[in-house]
């Protein structure tokens, strides 16, 4: 026992942290229904300017504190505030790419001002220890426990006795029956915004000390929070409180038992997002809102080519990309790994813009393929071709593991659910002999025509023929039955069940096809240098296409050819101030592109009803029923 509660104790702390987070995000979700992505990084942005504060303008360390936490803390909830007006009635993905857009711009406003390398954060809470049944328990951890539990008693009796708490429920039931009896819906969704920003600006500023001062780990780890809000289903608080506890003592326990063991070393950090997966798996939650199932502009007019057209278009594109290697010089490696990308967006496209399913891991799908390819064509030998679509296939089965939520959860619980997924892949299973071992480096060679492999020319050509296939298959698949299926799958689910079609089997052939692309995909991009890593595969860069493939357009094919040039070619010709802030600049545009697409459903409502009102009145205008009379 004296050697378990030393880690209780560490997971009782950190635990109490990651609640803070998870009851503010949760506070927030329950009464906008819009859900922050950006949760972690709003925690990130206060640690920020609590050290800038504290330790770079030298303002004692309280007055900073009262500073980030009473100032800061609100106004970012302010303006997530007005987002979520925005973004809140809209469908899934502008949502996720307006969220994970401020993720992503956050993130890189802090590197640009304090650089990527971690710094230190000196530990501002006193730390001496005293013993409790033979342990050390450090003063720090028991403030931490202390302010988390009155944070959570706080809450509780707030929801249960005040005006604005029992406002706050109401605003979730019957938002309009709340209006009736004289209380403004705006207000209180204002005060939760400003209340679950400033607690996770709280979780921030408390474990940077523990941590150091680094954009990426203290988002990840408030992105832990999403498994204790899963626990109290994304609606209970005194739930999502006690569910951060269970999570923070289990990883803690989980460290001491897999100490002896290396290659269990990621267990403790993916526990978190072992239980995101698998309770929205087991006991998924509930909608906080009802809203309608449907791709929102889906009967848009649309300039739509004929399919003469179309082939013209496409062949006039072959063309000039067979004609990249003479023109491009040393830039060709760039147009590869362009083509390369243009195949894995091609398969996000297929679930993002066809079928309406949002996915935050396709690169796991492409890190799943590498590593399957160089253990078939470095380990067993295969033949290049051969091993390319062994990996491809490898990679099915993943495909149709991500499927399985599909099956039972749709819009942001599949979002959440595949995020998991990444970051488990990413935390336990990329340094495993499974995929890239212990070293993170696997060999990939390149197809050989001959006694020698292709250089780079011939390369190019053979990456551009499995980009033409892709295209062909992935075009015939859309005008197939399955492609209508997936259509109406997107446009409206529940009118798809109700006309008696079993939509499980084209949710799993999705993700398969998908997953088969990108992991093709995958081994291309480790091919193109010769060998490949886990780097390159995470879970940040998943999200970022994401976003650029949202921007990119809605088109299933060309959305794809664009996102690849923007993402992996433009930046090759573009100057330093778009490369060095490139991340800074699409997550810009996402927010923005999310924000417009908001304003433009508002005015294209306005517009109809106004037409409708005018056809109205017109039809039962006396003037009308008098031409009516006279012929």
């Amino acid at each position: 026992m004296s050697d378990i509660l030393p880690f209780v104790v560490v997971g009782l702390a950190t635990g109490s942290v990651v609640s803070l987070a998870a009851m503010g995000l949760v506070l927030t979700y329950k009464t906008s229904g819009l859900f922050n992505f950006a949760h972690g990084a709003v925690a990130a942005a206060g640690a920020y300017v609590f050290y800038e504060l504290w330790d770079q303008r030298g303002l004692p360390w309280p007055i900073a504190a009262v500073i980030t936490l009473a100032v800061a803390g609100p106004l970012f909830g302010l303006g997530l505030e007005l987002l979520s007006r925005r973004l809140g009635p809209l469908d899934t993905v502008p949502q996720v790419l307006g969220t994970i857009g401020l993720l992503l711009l956050i993130q890189s406003i802090a590197v640009q001002i304090y650089g990527p390398s971690v710094r230190n954060f000196p530990q501002f809470l006193p730390t001496s220890t005293f013993g409790v049944v033979g342990v050390r328990v450090g003063y720090d951890q028991l403030i931490v426990v202390i302010l988390a539990a009155a944070a959570a008693a706080a809450l509780f009796a707030f929801f249960r006795s005040s005006r604005l708490g029992i406002a706050m429920r109401g605003v979730v039931d019957d938002p309009n029956l709340l209006a009736m009896s004289g209380t403004n819906e705006r207000q209180v969704q204002r005060t939760a915004w400003v209340i679950g920003t400033t607690f996770a600006a709280l979780s921030g500023v408390l474990i940077a000390p523990t941590l150091g001062l680094d954009a990426f780990l203290l988002t990840l780890l408030v992105v832990q929070a999403f498994g204790a809000a899963a626990i109290g289903r994304f609606s209970s608080l005194p739930m999502t409180y006690a569910g951060a506890l269970i999570v923070g003592v289990a990883a803690a326990l989980v460290t001491r038992y897999t100490a002896d063991f290396p290659s269990l070393s990621g267990l403790p950090p993916g526990l978190p997002f072992i239980v995101l997966f698998i309770v929205l798996i087991v006991r998924p939650p509930t909608e906080i809102r009802a809203k309608v199932a449907s791709r929102r502009g889906s009967d848009r007019p649309r300039l739509e080519l004929t399919r003469e057209a179309k082939l013209g278009l496409g062949g006039v594109g072959l063309i000039g990309l067979v004609a990249v290697p003479h023109v491009v010089g040393v830039r060709l490696s760039v147009f590869t790994n362009g083509l390369t990308f243009a195949i894995v967006f091609l398969a996000l496209s297929l679930l993002l813009w066809t079928s309406g399913q949002v996915s935050l891991g396709q690169l796991a799908f492409a890190a799943v393929g590498a590593s399957s390819f160089s253990h078939f064509a470095s380990g067993a030998g295969l033949p290049w071709l051969v091993a390319l679509l062994l990996a491809g296939l490898v990679t099915v089965p993943v495909g149709a593991l991500i499927a399985i939520p599909a099956v039972r959860l749709s819009g942001i619980y599949l979002a959440l659910a595949t995020l998991g997924f990444t970051l488990l892949l990413e935390r336990f299973v990329y340094t495993t002999g499974l995929m890239f071992g212990a070293t993170g480096n696997r060999p990939m060679p390149r197809p050989a025509f001959g006694s020698e492999g292709v250089g780079d020319e011939g390369y190019y050509y053979v990456v551009l023929a499995v980009l033409v296939v892709s295209v062909v298959v992935i075009s015939l698949l859309l005008r197939s039955r399955l492609g209508r299926l997936l259509r109406a799958l997107a446009d409206s689910p529940v009118a798809l069940r109700a006309n008696g079609v079993d939509t499980t089997v084209a949710l799993v052939l999705v993700f398969c096809i998908s997953a088969f692309f990108t992991g093709i995909a995958g081994a291309l991009i480790g091919s193109a240098t010769g060998s490949v890593s886990g780097t390159g595969f995470g879970l940040f860069d998943s999200l970022f296409l994401v976003v650029v493939l949202a921007i990119s357009g809605r088109s299933p094919i060309t959305s794809a050819f664009i996102a690849a040039a923007l993402h992996r070619v433009l930046p090759s010709y573009a100057p330093d101030f778009f490369v060095d802030n490139q991340t800074l600049l699409f997550g810009a545009i996402a927010v923005g592109a999310s924000v417009l697409s908001a304003g433009t459903e508002g005015l294209r409502a306005r517009m109809v009803t106004a037409l409708r009102t005018a056809e109205w009145r017109s039809r039962r205008s006396p003037v009308a029923a008098r031409f009516k009379e006279a012929g």
